[in-house]
């Protein structure tokens, strides 16, 4: 016997694969050509079975007369009509293609993995959701799930909804009742995820629904609004009554905004967003600042003074960027001084009949992040408390088309003056919160259980007396933090408008005046301070 070297037998081994795989190919090709023919040979094999057995369940003094009348039936039909022949061949063929079809049924209800979860559900509910006294339990230890779970769906394996029925007697009315069961659904379901709970109170029923995660791909652009509306962020479908084209990466879509409406019929004109450091509530506020500045005037107070604020210096339409103590309390008393005479104006125009003026009619945003910060320096240096200016901005500010807005962490809202909280009507909650937070800012309950980890500018969000909602921030990050994005660095800077520079390139000061207001004093900044346009660093 010849032996084969060992360098033969490896080079002759992919040769054999392929010709297997080339096999393979070429005998399922020709399984889907002739799947027709097999199917009708397989009803003809069927229709031989049935005839046989009719033979043989015919007695057999009837199978002589059953013989003579099919086939002179046949014989009468192949005669007599028109193309008889072909009608036969037709009927034969299309009865034996529908005997052959695959009449396999198809898997119904959960499988083994999915019947083990609903059931190791339905045993953690039955200590909440049975009572000892109850003739018929739904839930019991020795129970089914199929009587309690009335609809259920997965998807890639996880429980996506989920609808239960639980008995009459259970105390659906009190929250502690309803947080229990809301715990063991979501720690048995998974903790990955944010999950909606919907109790149906008139039929006991409670309804489980896993949320889709929030686009957070979505950067700050020239949002379809009328005047007066603001983006807030962006919610889940059906939550809101509208959609908003946007540009999320190279396409566009539809998406549902959090609109927020200021100005003078505004149910909610001042806003108040907390969150913990990193969660996005100074991105909220520059969000907002870039889309105020196209028809209104802004006014920044930064209290961090980590120079988050620094691509607004200069710009048109910002009267002033503030991080120190002077700065914001001068500038704050001219806000309080510059709401007074839009008062006044807007009252003489209204006595004579006359539209107010343009300088009245032109929104005016002062926005204000991290105010306790200030006020303890304030406190520590016994001058006034920055947080108190802003009492009559937010007391007339809706008549006098001034708008508040606040931000700062939830580990400080206890320092925050009665009169933010109190004015403040529109609330934003973000980054990862308990029901007893939401509950404490918002004034609701959260809509759904919030994850573990989540993504900054992710939160919750209530205007006035409305719902909560889910939200996501634009994202809008500093221009001049080399650690974001470059795509939403470059469209925040597309969205600024050029820095107001003279053309020896000088910065320019502006003045503005409070002539009607009593106390009227003049703030003069510099108009050009920062990086001017075409500085290397904006094009970085």
């Amino acid at each position: 016997m010849v032996r084969r070297p060992l360098s033969t037998l490896l080079s002759s081994r992919p040769s054999l694969v392929r010709g297997r795989e080339l096999v393979r190919s070429a005998a399922d090709s020709v399984t889907d050509v002739l799947h027709p023919l097999f199917v009708i040979l397989r009803g003809l094999r069927r229709q031989a079975v049935w005839a046989r057995e009719w033979w043989g369940r015919t007695p057999k003094d009837r199978r002589g007369p059953a013989l003579m009348a099919t086939v002179g039936g046949g014989f009468l039909v192949l005669v007599l009509l028109p193309y008889g022949a072909y009608l036969m061949f037709a009927a034969l063929m299309g009865c034996a293609g529908w005997m052959g079809r695959d009449r396999t049924p198809a898997p119904t209800g959960p499988s083994g993995a999915e019947n083990d979860r609903l059931t190791a559900l339905y045993e953690a509910l039955v200590p909440y959701l049975s009572d000892p006294n109850d003739p018929s339990p739904i839930y019991a230890h020795d129970g089914s799930w199929e009587n309690a779970f009335a609809d259920h769906e997965f998807e890639d394996g996880r429980l996506a909804r989920l609808n239960l029925k639980y008995p009459a007697y259970f105390t659906d009315g009190e929250a502690a009742a309803r947080n229990r069961v809301e715990q063991v659904l979501h720690a048995k379901v998974g903790r990955g995820r944010e999950y909606r709970f919907e109790w149906n109170e008139e039929e006991n029923h409670l309804t489980l629904t896993a949320l889709p995660p929030l686009p957070t791909g979505i950067a700050a652009q020239r949002f379809v609004t009328s005047p007066g509306e603001t983006v807030l962020g962006f919610t889940d479908p059906g939550a809101v009554q509208r959609t908003v084209p946007v540009e999320d990466g190279e396409e566009v879509r539809d998406a549902p905004p959090v609109v927020w409406r200021t100005g003078p019929r505004s149910t909610e004109p001042h806003l108040l967003a907390l969150g913990q450091p990193g969660t996005g509530t100074t991105t909220l506020l520059r969000s907002i600042a870039l889309q105020a500045l196209p028809e209104g005037d802004v006014l920044v107070v930064d209290g961090s003074g980590t120079g988050e604020y620094a691509c607004l210096t200069g710009r048109p339409g910002v009267m002033a960027v503030e991080s120190g103590l002077a700065g914001t309390l001068a500038t704050l008393e001219w806000a309080a001084h510059e709401t007074e005479r839009r008062l006044i104006a807007v009252n003489r125009s209204r006595q004579s009949g006359r539209a107010a003026p343009e300088d009245v009619r032109r929104p005016l945003w002062i926005l204000v992040d991290r105010p306790t910060v200030l006020s303890q320096l304030a406190h520590a240096e016994n001058r006034p408390d920055p947080q108190e200016l802003l009492d009559i901005p937010l007391r007339h500010g809706r008549a006098a088309g001034v708008t508040v807005a606040v931000a700062d962490h939830l580990d400080g809202a206890e320092a925050l003056s009665h009169v933010v909280i109190a004015h403040t009507r529109a609330r934003v909650l973000l980054g990862a919160v308990t029901a007893e937070q939401t509950q404490a800012v918002l004034g609701a309950p959260q809509c759904s259980t919030s994850a573990a980890e989540v993504p900054p500018g992710r939160g919750y969000v209530r205007l006035g007396s409305a719902p909560v909602l889910r939200v996501q921030v634009p994202a809008t990050p500093d221009p001049f933090d080399e650690d974001a994005s470059d795509a939403h660095r470059r469209a925040v800077l597309a969205l600024l408008p050029p820095a107001d520079v003279t053309p020896a390139g000088e910065p320019r000061e502006r003045e503005t005046r409070t002539a009607d207001a009593p106390g009227a004093i003049r703030v003069s900044e510099p108009s050009g301070a920062g990086r001017p346009a075409g500085d290397p660093a904006l094009e970085h």
